[in-house]
Formats: structure tokens, sequence, C-alpha cells
């Protein structure tokens, strides 16, 4: 596959300008969470859209290490926002679902930063640019969802 000389350069931009939204989304929502970090935010956003999943699920679907997950879940779980019950087709496997103050959490700040993202859109983005958004946000999909991809060999050298 041939890279084009734009893309470490938009490689770049798309990290930072998906960094730098993220943080405002963060800032926007502190208001209705309750200390949890974007790990254990990002968990119980996994949680709600499937109803009901295990730690293996959730440790492929965040990139992370089953330990990693296994130390969200317990914090959640403290916080009574997460609970577990043995799943019963396998009985070596637990099923993680949330709680009625996870799903309220979960609402709330999807509520809460949608309103204010919907307000932003509106004042600082044109109709045209919110249609470029649509397709860039599946795009965007895409990529975070997409394998694992091998590292390029290193170019060869010409010698001397």
């Amino acid at each position: 596959m041939e890279t084009d000389s734009t893309t470490p350069e938009l490689a770049m931009a798309l990290s930072l300008a998906t960094a730098r939204l993220r943080a405002r989304l963060r800032s926007e929502q502190a208001e209705v969470t309750t200390g949890q970090n974007m790990s254990q935010l990002s968990v119980l956003g996994r949680i709600s859209e499937a109803g009901t999943t295990t730690a293996s699920e959730l440790a492929k679907a965040e990139h992370v290490r089953q330990q990693s997950i296994a130390e969200t879940v317990a914090g959640l779980k403290r916080q009574g926002l997460v609970y577990s019950r043995p799943d019963p087709s396998d009985g070596r496997k637990a099923l993680l679902s949330l709680t009625e103050s996870g799903a309220d959490l979960v609402r709330s700040i999807v509520e809460h930063r949608g309103a204010w993202l919907a307000r932003a859109l509106d004042a600082h983005v044109t109709a045209a640019e919110r249609a470029v958004l649509a397709q860039a946000t599946e795009i965007m999909f895409r990529l975070a969802d997409c394998p694992p991809l091998r590292e390029a060999p290193p170019p060869e050298r010409e010698t001397p």
C-alpha cells in the first residue's frame, strides 16, 4: 500500500484535533460525572451500548489488556455503577451490566455532552461542514475499530 506524502501530517493533525475535542468534551461533562476517569467512562459507554458484555469483550473493544479491564471494572463495581453475574452458558465467564446508577450516569453524560456539542455545531459549523463531519465520523469509527496493522518494514537504503 502506497502512502501519500501528506499522510503523516494528516495523521498528526487528526490525532491532535481528536485529543483536543476529547479534552473539551471531558471538561463539559465534568459537572455530571462523579470522579470517574476516562477509561471508566469509556467502559461504562461500551457496557451501555452492549447491554451485557464480558471483560474479555471489553478488553478487545478498548484495545487494552484483560488486567487493565479487570482493574477498571473493579473500580466501577466499587462505585456501584456495574454489576456482574455468572454467564448461564459458560460458568467460567461473568456477564457485566450497568446498575441503575450506572445507566443514569451514562444518560446524563450523553445528554449533557450532546447538548453542548449540538450548540457548538449550530454556532460554529456551517451546514456544509456538518455534512463533512458526518462523513468524517463514519471514517473515524472505522479507524477506531480497525484491527492492528503490522508495522511496515523500514525502507531500503541506497548504498553509496
